[in-house]
């Protein structure tokens, strides 16, 4: 079974669960995967060319308003995964979107699927403010379409 990614050219994270990352039904604990979906945010962040050092720098950053996870199937200590994630909509003021999706290496399954609405924040104030141009410049220019 290969599933394809649901968007084209997914920033990757290699991953594995460990045994504190398993819970007492025997596989991947839930709020794990909420930890992973923020690293490789980060991370993506991070390669486009905005750290959190930018975001201070800025003042601003781009804050998770409502995110939203479908858990299709488990995994367990030692799998081999792969998390793909991508910025899918930008208003090019104040809102981004951001998917996650997760997969099985060893056959491709698609093991969970997320969803973040984001907001960019004054980081002073936590109000909502529009993003300034470097923000722009560069999530916007990341924004990608679904396949197919």
């Amino acid at each position: 079974m290969i599933d394809l990614w649901d968007y084209p050219s997914p920033f990757t994270l290699a991953l594995a669960p460990a045994a504190e990352h398993i819970d007492g039904l025997g596989h991947t604990n839930n709020a794990v995967y909420v930890q992973w979906c923020e690293q490789a945010g980060w991370a993506h962040s991070e390669a486009l060319g905005l750290s959190l050092a930018d975001y201070r720098r800025l003042d601003r950053a781009m804050a998770i308003r409502e995110g939203h996870y479908e858990y299709l199937l488990p995994s367990f200590e030692g799998e081999a995964l792969v998390l793909g994630t991508w910025l899918t909509a930008s208003d090019g003021k104040l809102t981004m979107e951001r998917r996650f999706q997760l997969k099985r290496a060893s056959d491709g399954a698609t093991l969970v699927r997320g969803r973040w609405a984001l907001v960019c924040i004054e980081i002073s104030s936590g109000r909502p403010r529009r993003m300034p141009a470097e923000f722009l410049g560069i999530y916007d220019a990341a924004v990608v379409r679904r396949n197919g």
